[in-house]
C-alpha cells in the first residue's frame, strides 16, 4: 500500500506527533531524524500521505498529524510485535507482592498499575460471580453450636455465613448434606442452578430439612449476588494532562461516561478478539469515545475468559507501550487469580 520511503516518514510523523502533541512539519522531520531526505522531498511525501488519508492537516500553515487512518496503519503494520521490559516485568511484580493481599486488591491494583505505565485511563472487569463455576459447599465448626457455611467457586469467590447448628445435628450430618449439593452442583455456573435441581437435593436429605434450608439459603444468597459486572478504574485524571482534552465540555462528557459501570462494562463487551485489540476513533462503537482509542484484552482462568482488562486514552496513544503493557497483564493477572483460589 505504501513504499518504504512513505512508511518510514509516516512511522516518524506518528512517533513524533504521540510525543511531543505537536503537528510535524517537514523541517522538523528533516532536522529531528535521520531520513536521509532533504525538506523538500519530505514534504511532498507527506502531501502524498495526506491526499492517501493517512495524514491531516489541522491548519492552514501547520504541520500534519496522522490521522485515524494513519495510527490504524502504524498499529496494523509499522509497529513492530511490542515486548515489556524486564524493568517494568518486575515493577510489575514487586506491586502486586507488596501491595496485594485479597481477590479485590488484585483487581484495584491492576487497573492502578496499568494506568500509571500507560499514563492513560484503564478499566479492569472482574468476574460476574454468576457466570463462576460452583466449586463446593463447606461447613466449617466454629464451636459447639455454630458452623460456617462457605460456598466456594473456581475462581476463588466466596459467599460465607456462620449458622447456628440445629439441635440433634452432628458433624457428619453437615458433611453429608455438603457431600449432596456438591455431587449434584459441582461445575455448574451460577446461572445454571435452577430452583427444580435445589429441590431434588432436598428430597435426598429430608433427614435435616432445617439445616438443608439454611444451605439453601447461603446459596441462594450467592445466586442473588449484583449481576452487573464490577468495572475498577485507574488514572482517570490522566485524562485531564492530555492536551486533547483541553476542551471542557469534551472531557466533562468522558468523566461522565467513567462514572456510568453499566455503560462501561457494556463498552468493553462490544469488541470481541483474541489477544490485544486495538479500536481506533470511529472504530469504537459508542460514539462518546469516537476521538479515543481504546486497547483492550481479555484475561482467562484454565481456559475461561474471566474479565477484560482496558487503555482509554486519546487516538495520540503510545500504542507500542500500551500493547506491550496489556499482552504482558491480561496473562499475568489470570495466574495471580489462580493463587488465591480456596481448596
Amino acid at each position: 500500500m505504501l513504499d518504504e520511503r512513505k512508511r518510514k516518514i509516516l512511522q516518524t510523523i506518528v512517533d513524533d506527533y504521540v510525543s511531543t502533541a505537536e503537528p510535524v512539519g517537514s523541517r522538523t522531520l528533516a532536522r529531528k531524524y535521520s531520513l536521509g531526505l532533504s525538506p523538500a522531498t519530505i514534504r511532498n511525501e507527506m502531501s502524498d500521505l495526506e491526499v492517501l488519508g493517512f495524514l491531516e492537516q489541522p491548519h492552514t500553515s501547520a504541520g500534519r498529524i496522522p490521522s485515524p487512518r494513519g495510527y490504524r496503519f502504524y498499529v496494523d503494520c509499522l509497529l513492530e510485535q511490542p515486548k515489556i521490559s524486564e524493568h517494568d516485568v518486575g515493577l510489575i511484580t514487586n506491586w502486586y507482592e507488596s501491595r496485594v493481599r485479597s481477590i479485590e486488591e488484585v483487581f484495584q491494583e491492576t487497573a492502578k498499575i496499568i494506568s500509571r505505565m500507560t499514563r492513560s485511563v484503564s478499566l479492569v472487569t472482574a468476574p460476574q460471580f454468576s457466570q463462576a463455576l460452583f466449586k463446593y459447599l463447606q461447613f466449617l465448626p466454629l464451636d459447639e453450636r455454630r458452623a460456617i457455611v462457605v460456598v466456594v467457586t473456581d475462581a476463588g469467590f466466596v459467599e460465607n455465613k456462620v449458622i447456628d447448628i440445629p439441635e440433634g445435628t452432628s458433624f457428619p450430618d453437615l458433611q453429608q448434606i455438603a457431600a449432596s449439593i456438591n455431587e449434584r452442583l459441582a461445575g455448574l455456573s451460577f446461572d445454571q442452578i435452577k430452583q427444580s435441581l435445589l429441590r431434588e437435593i432436598r428430597n435426598d436429605i429430608l433427614k435435616n430439612p432445617a439445616l438443608f434450608e439454611t444451605a439453601l439459603a447461603i446459596l441462594r444468597q450467592a445466586l442473588a449476588v449484583e449481576r452487573n459486572e464490577k468495572v475498577y478504574l485507574g488514572g482517570t485524571t490522566q485524562l485531564l494532562a492530555q492536551p486533547e482534552f483541553r476542551d471542557v465540555e469534551k472531557i466533562r462528557g468522558l468523566l461522565s461516561m467513567l462514572e456510568e459501570e453499566k455503560l462501561l462494562a457494556d463498552i468493553l463487551h462490544m469488541q470481541d478478539g483474541e489477544g490485544v485489540v486495538v479500536t481506533i476513533g470511529q472504530e469504537n462503537k459508542y460514539s462518546g469515545i469516537q476521538n479515543c482509542s481504546m486497547v483492550q484484552a481479555t484475561y482467562r482462568i484454565e481456559g475461561q475468559v474471566i474479565g477484560t482488562l482496558a487503555v482509554l486514552g486519546p487516538t495520540r496513544m503510545e500504542y507500542g507501550k500500551t500493547m506491550a503493557v496489556l499482552e504482558f497483564m491480561h496473562r499475568h493477572l489470570g495466574e495471580t487469580l489462580k493463587k488465591f483460589k480456596v481448596y
